[in-house]
């Protein structure tokens, strides 16, 4: 292949202004103006409201009509600004992970945007990563190209760049489109809305489904609707029937009480909530580096019961560095950290020059040139910026401390095997000078089995068993110590043949690489095991260095290797695997095996995965974890959540939040409901004491009642679904498929919704039957009462464990703004010239008595219990 250089920085500039960026146009996209006219055509209240404002009209009640009006356009403006603000931080989640590819621009290989991808780039593409244009194959290596996102169809496509020009398909990779096997280089074509992808654009463009905390929130709704119709029509007949004079006003009037009350106990909110809730909570898990790709998995990380992690990278730090080197009969050991390529090797605890061992130098010269990845000089003249796996970064840094790079080696890279999960093992056959090497790296268990002789520093020999078992045991102290651990080797060929490619190999030596884990893995585990989550850890290491690794961080159990795996059966599987916390020497199709054992037994499964094969495992999964820095393409597109960090402390967090915005969605629920029960409650037995007591009804008026509902009910129902974590969040088992109403959360919602009513009506008895007030300032009494009231009752349910009057003011600050607007536009309504449209008359200071005397009732009432509760858990409410 001859060399490219690719476009010049010039070049790219003017392509980038004649093409514009490589972005697909999102159609399905959400404007202001669709969530505007989705907010009118879903929200049912705005048809009763404006049926009512058509009847007012009709009858001459202008005041009352223009009233609705105002009512409905704030309906539709909340809505709107909740549902546009979800809307929006939901598309900052889809940017927070910005694809990025490898092109050779200026003769140099570098990573840019996929957007800035301009026509004549070259590509270099790897295993598992996603074609980001559509290209012609100007180089391939063992290509298969997955074209289901294209084709609908599964099988994989085999590429090759020989097989002809740029109208043959063998030859022509598209965007969208992903590499499971080999690698390319490959000239841009077509990018954006002119590749083949972009031209279907429309037909393949992703909605979320409906969320199933959605359909549980919207069959709640459906109930509590049913019953706000029947207890409306109820209070509307009651009155019909005992009203002296029936005429077209007293009609009216009933009827738009009865609207007003159904729309008051219509919990129309639910839906806006819910996705404020979950839009809201999912921008915090992004913040700590967990970008949520489906909203629906939300409610399920919170009863995740097991998580099978990757150890490499993900309880590791991933950034690996060669600590010892055995070649020519003789152990290394190399200073130095990271991709720092300060460092020095030492022989028998004295510094040691590379190029006086050739055997060391063979080794270094194989880990350099069998490798896909690069590094680049960061500025410093030591510090490195890895592009590539850890693994072979590492290798390259090694070299760098040896004085060995791969741009000041002359050679040329003509054939090649790719890595992969099964063979475990890369070659390639580079030709240098006058003869042609093939050069191999991998896991030592499978190199020694192609291995025939050995190279010493006194020429080659024939690999005899007792010295493959004595490497073995050089390999067995390395990974005792947590090293993981490569084998090299090589051959020197005259002709090429790739079914030999790999056999009668003479072996050089091995690397012991260190990945320690990161600090926070022993805490993180420490802390799913107080709340009740296994944590499993799945490694392709061998068993030494997985034992290693799981008793630095604490980490207790038996271990399972592949091999044992092979054996067991699916029932035996499904039997054992509760004891079995450490998997060595796993492959990506037994990672699926374990998914379907774990599930097998009732457990919820969160499974990270990093590969093209772990795909199926992710997809299996409850909930599928992608790495967003070491991760493939493919398994980021099937994963339901992806780590930006790669840290497995990340997935708790998630985890931990998970459950909070699952708390915090049964708060909002249970106090709206209760809400909405008190409201129907205080008119339907106000209509049936009416007689007994001589009091005026309704109780409240319609169009204070559709006051309440606006301001009231929905804004502080908002801002608990913001409920900050409680600390101790993590200290309880996973809930079981818990329904957001249980048989307590109903009981706690009915006991609420009569307490509110009796303390209502008690105040609207005091003050019209024992002081003699007039209706209205009983019934403005009243008014004021309920909102206090519905107040009080939100920081009631900021927890249903912590008392109010022992708890701070700003626990969550959002209610507390949110009571002070409530509060504020109470006052305006009640002293300001609206009292003569809302029909409520100025209170003395008096007149607050009775409703802050009920409050502080209410509030007393739930500290009590929630202490006494505390005590005997007779209402289990999951300490939230």
């Amino acid at each position: 292949m001859k060399e490219e250089r690719g476009l010049t920085t010039k070049e790219v500039e003017r392509r980038l202004h004649q093409y514009g960026l490589n972005e697909i146009k999102d159609i399905s996209k959400t404007t202001p103006l669709k969530i505007l006219m989705r907010q009118i055509r879903s929200n049912f209240l705005i048809y009763l409201l404006v049926i009512a404002a058509s009847i007012s009209f009709f009858v001459g009640k202008t005041v009352t009509a223009c009233t609705i009006l105002a009512v409905i356009v704030m309906v539709i403006i909340v809505g709107f600004i909740q549902e546009f603000r979800a809307e929006n931080a939901i598309k900052s989640l889809k940017n927070m992970l910005v694809p990025i590819s490898i092109v050779i621009r200026n003769g140099k290989e570098q990573e840019v945007k996929s957007s800035e991808i301009v026509p004549g780039d070259i590509l270099v593409l790897r295993n598992g990563e996603k074609i980001p244009a559509d290209c012609v194959l100007i180089d391939s290596k063992e290509l298969r190209v997955n074209e289901s996102a294209l084709t609908g169809e599964s099988a994989e496509v085999t590429k090759d760049a020989k097989t002809g020009g740029e109208q043959a398909n063998e030859c022509l990779l598209f965007m969208g489109t992903y590499v499971v096997n080999g690698r390319c280089t490959a000239k841009v074509l077509h990018t954006g809305m002119n590749t083949r992808f972009g031209k279907i654009a429309g037909m393949i463009s992703s909605t979320e489904k409906e969320l199933p905390l959605q359909k549980k929130v919207n069959h709640i709704a459906a109930y509590m609707a049913t019953l706000a119709i029947i207890i409306s029509l109820l209070t509307g007949a009651i009155m019909l029937a005992r009203s002296p004079v029936v005429n077209e006003e007293v009609l009216v009037t009933i009827l738009i009480l009865v609207i007003a009350l159904s729309v008051s106990a219509f919990p129309e909110g639910f839906p806006v909530v819910l996705i404020t809730t979950l839009a809201s909570g999912a921008y915090r898990m992004a913040k700590k580096n967990a970008i949520v790709n489906r909203m629906s998995i939300i409610e399920t990380l919170g009863e995740t019961t097991i998580i099978c992690s990757d150890k490499t990278g993900t309880i590791t730090k991933g950034e690996m560095t060669v600590r010892k080197v055995f070649a020519g009969n003789s152990l290394f050991e190399v200073s130095g950290a990271g991709y720092d390529s300060n460092g020095e090797f030492f022989y028998e605890n004295k510094k040691f020059n590379v190029s006086k061992d050739p055997v060391l130098s063979l080794l270094i010269r194989n880990s350099v040139l069998c490798n896909d990845s690069i590094i680049e000089r960061t500025g410093s003249e030591s510090e490195f910026k890895a592009i590539g796996s850890p693994t072979e970064s590492a290798l390259l840094v090694l070299g760098a401390k040896a004085g060995i790079f791969k741009e000041d080696i002359k050679y040329l890279r003509s054939q090649e095997i790719p890595f992969n999960s099964e063979r475990k093992m890369m070659s390639v056959l580079c030709q240098e000078e006058k003869e042609k090497r093939v050069y191999t790296k991998g896991a030592p268990e499978y190199i020694l089995k192609k291995c025939k002789y050995i190279q010493k520093s006194n020429g080659i020999f024939t690999f005899t068993e007792r010295e493959k078992r004595r490497i073995l045991e050089i390999d067995h102290k390395m990974t005792s110590s947590a090293l993981r651990t490569l084998a090299f080797a090589y051959k020197t060929v005259k002709t090429f043949s790739k079914d030999h490619f790999e056999e009668d190999l003479v072996f050089i030596g091995l690397a012991g690489m260190e990945d320690p884990p990161r600090e926070e893995v022993k805490e993180a585990i420490t802390l799913c095991q107080k709340a009740g989550i296994k944590v499993k850890m799945i490694t392709g290491d061998n068993k030494e260095t997985a034992l290693a690794i799981a008793n630095e961080i604490g980490l207790k159990g038996s271990l399972m290797e592949g091999r044992e795996l092979d054996e067991t059966t699916d029932d035996e599987l499904s039997r054992i695997i509760n004891t079995i916390s450490i998997f060595a020497r796993v492959r990506p199709e037994h990672k699926l095996r374990i998914i379907k054992a774990l599930k097998l037994n009732g457990e919820i499964v969160t499974m990270t995965g990093d590969g093209v094969n772990d795909a199926p495992a992710l997809k299996e999964a409850h909930i599928g974890v992608a790495m967003g820095k070491n991760g493939t393409d493919v398994s980021r597109s099937v994963a339901d959540l992806t780590l930006k960090d790669d840290h497995f402390s990340t997935i708790v967090l998630a985890i931990s939040e998970g459950r909070t915005i699952f708390r915090n969605i049964r708060k909002f629920v249970t106090y709206q409901l209760s809400c909405n029960f008190a409201e129907l409650s205080i008119l339907f037995v106000g209509v049936l004491l009416a007689p007994f007591l001589g009091w005026e009804v309704p109780l409240l008026l319609a169009l204070q009642i559709l006051f309440m509902n606006l301001v009231t009910d929905n804004l502080p129902a908002i801002t608990l679904g913001l409920n900050p974590s409680s600390y101790d969040v993590m200290e309880n088992p996973p809930r079981r498929n818990s329904e957001i109403l249980s048989k307590n959360f109903m009981i706690l919602l009915i006991f609420t919704g009569i307490l509110l009513t009796l303390l209502v009506l008690a105040a609207y008895f005091i003050t019209f039957n024992y002081l003699g007030q007039s209706h209205e300032y009983a019934r403005t009494v009243a008014l004021f009462s309920l909102i206090s009231l519905e107040i009080a009752s939100a920081f009631n349910f900021r927890s249903f464990r912590k008392g109010v009057l022992t708890r701070r003011v700003l626990v969550n600050p959002y209610l507390f703004y949110a009571s002070a607007i409530s509060l504020g536009a109470t006052f305006l309504i009640i002293y300001s010239p609206l009292n003569k449209i809302f029909e409520t008359v100025p209170l003395s200071p008096s007149g607050f008595i009775l409703p802050i005397l009920a409050s502080i009732i209410l509030v007393a009432v739930f500290d009590l219990i929630k202490h006494l509760n505390k005590r005997n858990n007779f209402l289990d409410l999951e300490n939230v």
